[in-house]
Formats: C-alpha cells, structure tokens, sequence
C-alpha cells in the first residue's frame, strides 16, 4: 500500500485552499471540474480540502500526518509566518532529528520532521 492522499477538514474550503497553498507551495493546483473540486498535488499524494461536517470536524482527532522537511528551523519559521502555532514540541529524535506538530488556523495538526 502507498498513501495517496490527506482530506483536511475545514469550515471554510475556499480559505483551507488558499492557505494550504501557501503553505505547500510546491504542491501543483488541480482542477477537477467533473466534481467542481480543487486539490493540491505533490508528486503522486494529494492534499484535499474538503468541508468539515457532523461526521468529520474540523481540528485535533487524533491522527497527525508527518511531513520530512529539509530544513526544520526553517519549516517551523515558514509554518508561523502564514499564522500556524507550535502545538507539540520541537523534541530530539535519533540521529539529529528532531519532530514537532503545528495547529493551522483551522485548527488541524501539521507533523514535521527533519534535522
């Protein structure tokens, strides 16, 4: 199995949209007019927003989806400045590594790793 995709719930689809793609912004727009949908995809993984209802709110449920960035320091910097907050950590893993989660204005967890 290979993961394919993260549905990201929100409140507001057209605001996550526009945030989700400032904040991944080597993630390719794409339309798919046959659903009047937008996702954001990155190599073979998509991130799609979609709105949060009685079933799938928005915000902290439990799973948290990891991102291994390049430069930490700099992927937490970057998260802040488009108005995300450190919400767990930074905490040291093995070999130099170092993990932590960000809350999104939505109030969903990011995960980042790197060194």
């Amino acid at each position: 199995m290979t993961p394919i995709a993260v549905l990201i719930h929100v409140q507001n689809v057209q605001e996550g949209l526009k945030w989700y793609k400032k904040a991944f912004p080597m993630a390719e727009e794409i339309y798919l007019p046959a659903f009047d949908f937008t996702l954001l995809s990155i190599g073979t993984f998509s991130i799609e927003i979609v709105q949060a209802d009685a079933k799938v709110g928005q915000g902290k449920c439990g799973s948290v989806l990891y991102w291994l960035v390049e430069d930490f320091d700099q992927a937490i910097e970057h998260f802040e400045r488009l108005g995300a907050k450190l919400y767990r950590g930074p905490m040291m893993l093995d070999q130099g590594m170092r993990m932590c989660q960000v809350e999104d204005p939505f109030g969903n967890l990011i995960g980042l790793k790197g060194l």
